[in-house]
C-alpha cells in the first residue's frame, strides 16, 4: 500500500476565527491535526482539498452563499490543522477534489495507490472524493472518525450506508487508529 491522505474543505472561510467547539465540524479539527502529524511522520502525503469559487460562482445561485473566494484568505486551510510546505493545497471549483483538478495525475505520479479521505462534509465534499477516488482506480477509505457534516445523524447515516459497500474491499469505511495501525502492520501490502 502507498497511501496519500486527502483532507476536504478544512477551510477558514467554512471553520471561522471564533469557534464554540460545539459545532460537528469543529469536533474534528484537533483528531485531524494529530491525524496528519503522525502520517507525515510516517511520510504518507498529506493533500489539502480546498474550496477555491469565482466571486460570481455557478454553484452560488442556489442556497449556498459565497465563501472561499478565489485569492482569499478563506480559501487556506484553517491554521489549527498546521500545513507544512511538504503537503499539496489543491484548489477545487466544485465537490469533489478530483473534478476537473490534476489530482489524479499527481497522485499516480507519486505511485498512491490509495487514498484515505476526511474532512467536510461527509455528505457532499467527502463522499464526492471518495466516489471520484474508486473511479479514478485508486483504493479509497473514508476516514470515518475525522469526516463531520453539520448533523452527527447526517453523518452517521452515510457511513452506516457505505459501510458494507458492494464494492468492498476497494470501498471502505474505517477509523483513523485502525488506518495507521494497518499500515504500520502491513507496510506495503494492501490495507
Amino acid at each position: 500500500m502507498n497511501p496519500a491522505i486527502i483532507i476536504v474543505d478544512m477551510l477558514r472561510d467554512n471553520l471561522g476565527n471564533e469557534r464554540t467547539g460545539k459545532r460537528e465540524e469543529e469536533k474534528i479539527i484537533g483528531p485531524v491535526s494529530g491525524f496528519l502529524k503522525q502520517c507525515r511522520s510516517l511520510s504518507i502525503p498529506v493533500i489539502f482539498a480546498c474550496d477555491s469559487f469565482l466571486k460570481d460562482d455557478f454553484i452560488f445561485k442556489g442556497r449556498m452563499k459565497p465563501h472561499a473566494i478565489r485569492g482569499t484568505e478563506g480559501t487556506m486551510p484553517i491554521p489549527d490543522l498546521d500545513p507544512q510546505d511538504t503537503d499539496i493545497i489543491l484548489e477545487k471549483r466544485r465537490f469533489s477534489a478530483f473534478f476537473k483538478t490534476d489530482l489524479d495525475q499527481t497522485l499516480h505520479t507519486m505511485n498512491i495507490d490509495t487514498v484515505a479521505v476526511g474532512g467536510i462534509n461527509t455528505h457532499f465534499c467527502v463522499l464526492a472524493t471518495a466516489f471520484d477516488a474508486v473511479c479514478h482506480d485508486f483504493y479509497t477509505i473514508i476516514l470515518e472518525d475525522l469526516s463531520a457534516a453539520y448533523k452527527k445523524e447526517i453523518h452517521q447515516n452515510f457511513i452506516d450506508a457505505y459501510r458494507n459497500s458492494a464494492i468492498y474491499p476497494i470501498f471502505r469505511v474505517m477509523a483513523s487508529t485502525e488506518f495507521l495501525r494497518n499500515y504500520r502492520d502491513e507496510g506495503t501490502s494492501k490495507i
